[in-house]
């Protein structure tokens, strides 16, 4: 048998030394170049899709929040004008309702003051009427008083004395 060759071929794989692969040195080029084109690449997407798209959400969004925003001072004012209207609205009516009841008791006052001279004047007119009465009266009682009193003038100088009395006589001796 012959002798077998030493042969230095083998079916292993060649030795490569030992390491984190982005850190070995012999790549650091490649990694750098592709580092730069996907940064380029990032950035020109960036730039030019996403961009726009991003620009004009916030664009539109601060557009909707600038709107909402004059949205709520023009409801604002609205609603201090409507309240301002409303404050005038309301003291107008408590104006018009003070006027009205200042009218309302001026005339009650007139009217009580007109029912209370009518009703003065009717006492008086009452009292007036009661003292002609009264005084009529007391014409009539002094009258029969002395219509009276000479009837008994005369009676009693006639049962007195006998003599029949004239009512002038009898009415010159009282005085009247």
């Amino acid at each position: 048998m012959a002798e077998a060759s030493h042969t230095t071929e083998t079916t292993e794989v060649p030795h490569e030394p030992a390491g984190f692969p982005p850190f070995k040195t012999e790549t650091y080029p490649s990694q750098l170049f592709w580092l730069a084109v996907s940064f380029t690449f990032l950035f020109v997407v960036l730039w030019r899709v996403a961009g726009p798209k991003i620009n004009a959400a916030i664009t539109g969004r601060r557009g909707a929040i600038n709107g909402a925003i004059a949205e709520a001072g023009k409801a604002r004012a609205d609603a201090e004008a409507a309240q301002a209207a409303y404050e005038n609205a309301l003291a107008s009516a408590r104006a018009r309702a003070n006027a009205l009841a200042e009218d309302t008791r001026s005339k009650l006052n007139a009217e009580i003051a007109k029912a209370k001279a009518d009703a003065d004047a009717k006492a008086h007119d009452a009292m007036a009427a009661a003292d002609a009465r009264i005084a009529q009266t007391r014409d009539n009682a002094k009258a029969a008083v002395s219509l009276a009193a000479r009837d008994a003038a005369i009676a009693i100088v006639e049962r007195l004395t006998g003599d029949k009395v004239s009512a002038d006589d009898a009415a010159k001796a009282m005085g009247s």
